[in-house]
């Protein structure tokens, strides 16, 4: 099964570019483009902090959550937490 692709075209500081040319000679890629390829990868499905499943309403009530919980100094470690669940 063929990977559909698509094109991006990226301006770049010349510094960062020169930059980013080294790194990738220097770590094996075959071009800045690679290097490119991978850092997106790395930050959008490896290190990716953010959950794509939760709706934005979700999210804010999330929010709510945690700045109350802030705001009465109830932040207790997730051990504590879950010890009121058992």
């Amino acid at each position: 099964m063929a990977t559909s692709t698509k094109q991006v075209n990226l301006k770049l500081p010349s510094n960062l570019y020169a930059s980013a040319e080294s790194f990738a000679e220097s770590y094996g890629y075959r071009n800045v483009q690679d290097l490119v390829t991978e850092c997106l990868r790395e930050k959008v499905f490896e290190r990716s902090d953010f959950d794509l499943s939760f709706s934005e309403k979700e999210i804010e009530l999330i929010d709510k959550i945690i700045e109350k919980t802030l705001k009465a100094d109830k932040l207790v470690d997730a051990k504590e937490y879950f010890k009121e669940f058992k």
